[in-house]
């Protein structure tokens, strides 16, 4: 893991986001990379896409975004989509890219950083919290609002 790295999302590296496989029962806690690209399309200069790289290899995707002038205090520095390969779970990688996003948040003078997730028996709830993102609400369908003080 000592050769962890983020890379932005781009041409060279989005095949391999796209390739990252998922263990059984995530799949409908995550969508496929390429519809998180797609959607940067509504507004690409707030958002944050990178790819962590081990050595050569994708390992995982992160997608955030920072839009000061988000009505929401939540939507304004928010964790959207954070998908690490199966074989690669358990291992940081995933800690280390919540981290970065956190070092980024901080660098452009946010206080906290948000997450919202679906719960579920296989859902990302369990690593939120590790992470030391606070539940602090629900949305209207149901999911938790996560906060994590910066």
């Amino acid at each position: 893991m000592a050769d962890l790295r983020l890379e932005d999302l781009s041409a060279s590296n989005i095949a391999a986001a796209n390739a990252l496989s998922l263990k059984p029962g995530q799949e409908q806690y995550v969508t496929p990379v390429s519809y998180s690209a797609a959607a940067v399309v509504v507004n690409p200069a707030t958002s944050w896409q990178r790819v962590v790289v081990d050595g050569d290899d994708v390992v995982a995707f992160i997608q955030a975004d920072f839009d000061p002038q988000a009505p929401s205090e939540e939507f304004r520095s928010i964790l959207w989509r954070i998908n690490v390969d199966a074989d690669d779970q358990g291992r940081g990688v995933g800690r280390f890219a919540v981290e970065a996003l956190a070092d980024e948040a901080r660098k452009r003078g946010l206080d906290a950083l948000y997450v919202i997730w679906e719960p579920g028996e296989d859902g990302p709830e369990a690593f939120f919290l590790r992470t030391g993102f606070e539940p602090i609400g629900e949305t209207e369908f149901g999911d938790t609002i996560g906060k994590l003080a910066l």
